[in-house]
């Protein structure tokens, strides 16, 4: 029997049913209502158990989908806290290398500002040397021009062997300083 068949004959069985005195119900037989519904279920078609079926794994994929969704959504949000943090420490990392290197510059500035007064001192200090240096000479070719003066107006060119030689002045390398000898 089809479906149709099987919902006909329980109509019919319920059209045909003793009512109960004093109500609107009916006395149906227990036995045959089961047999009916039993050649029901076994008449339904295939597809009906597939569509049922079909429906079920729907729902665990919607369940299944609701929950991957939930948790991207939270590991979005953590990774936008993550990214929002390492923009932070990386804006907070800017701001203490420019700090560094603004601290790196004076510092720089401040050696060489050292140095160069270092390296004015000693300038100073060897140019003073070269002056008395400079000034010694000076001394010595004068005193220089004026023997050679007297050597040509006494007649002599050159001391005679036994003369006594005029003492000479040597100096110290280190302060360039005159140093008896």
């Amino acid at each position: 029997m089809d479906i149709e068949g099987c919902i006909a004959q329980l109509e019919q069985m319920l059209a045909d049913a003793r009512p109960v005195p004093l109500s609107a119900s009916v006395m149906v037989s227990r036995a045959e209502i089961e047999a009916v519904l039993a050649e029901l279920r076994a008449s339904l078609p295939e597809e009906l158990r597939q569509a049922r079926w079909v429906i079920k794994e729907r729902d665990e994929i919607l369940a299944q989908a609701g929950r991957e969704s939930e948790q991207t959504l939270a590991d979005a949000k953590l990774e936008v806290e993550r990214l929002v943090s390492e923009e932070e420490i990386a804006h907070r990392a800017r701001r203490e290398a420019a700090g560094i290197i603004e601290e790196a510059q004076e510092q720089a500035r401040v050696l060489r500002l050292e140095a160069e007064d270092y390296v004015d001192g000693k300038l100073a200090n060897f140019e003073i040397a070269l002056n008395k240096t400079l000034a010694t000479v000076a001394k010595g070719r004068e005193r220089l021009r004026g023997r050679l003066a007297s050597d040509e107006l006494a007649g002599a060119d050159e001391p005679l062997p036994g003369d006594e030689v005029a003492p000479t002045q040597f100096y110290d390398h280190e302060t360039l300083g005159p140093e008896s000898g």
